[in-house]
């Protein structure tokens, strides 16, 4: 798809998306206090991640005899809502549209997934952004409905430090702005 198209069907997608005030579903479940977003900002964009976890075998900072599995970064394409690709995500946090738009996030609240085998919800503040396109404006992203993604249990001591882990994973992000 060349730029321009790909701008405008970001752009519908967008403003229809900012029409919708309603909350995110979540898998049946009520969104917990801590990750909703601030008063005023509207939902631009609802993406799928998909992709895995990097996990690499450390140290830890505070004992070097002790060794567990410490978050790399992420590796995702990002999907709309028929399963295409328009974008990634990476470490940072970042994601990243074909329109050129980035955001960074920084994380504000945390909650466990009610899937015990998943990654975390999150709440992030938007830190950073670049390009002109739609992402350029966000101001929260949530990290909603996880899938997998967790660390391993075991397999990392001082013989395999080093060592990385990519699990699979899957989320659903929410990007709001600031409205008005």
């Amino acid at each position: 798809m060349n730029q321009p198209i790909a701008r405008l069907a970001l752009s519908c997608c967008a403003a229809a998306l900012a029409a919708c005030a309603t909350p995110p579903p979540t898998s049946g479940s009520t969104l917990p206090p801590s990750l909703a977003v601030p008063a005023g900002q509207v939902l631009v964009l609802k993406l799928r991640g998909n992709g895995v976890q990097i996990y690499e075998c450390r140290a830890a900072q505070d004992d070097a005899q002790r060794f567990g599995w410490a978050l790399k970064a992420p590796e995702a394409k990002l999907l709309d809502e028929r399963g295409s690709p328009i974008g990634r995500h990476y470490g940072g946090p970042t994601w990243e549209l074909a329109d050129g738009s980035r955001v960074v996030g920084e994380m504000k609240a945390r909650v466990d997934s009610p899937d015990g085998n998943a990654i975390p919800w999150l709440l992030l503040d938007a830190k950073a952004h670049y390009g002109s396109g739609v992402l350029s404006h966000v101001a929260s992203v949530q990290r909603l409905n996880t899938s997998g993604g967790k660390a391993p249990a075991d397999g990392c001591d001082s013989a395999h430090a080093g060592e990385e882990r990519r699990v699979a994973y899957t989320a659903d992000y929410y990007f709001y702005s600031a409205g008005g």
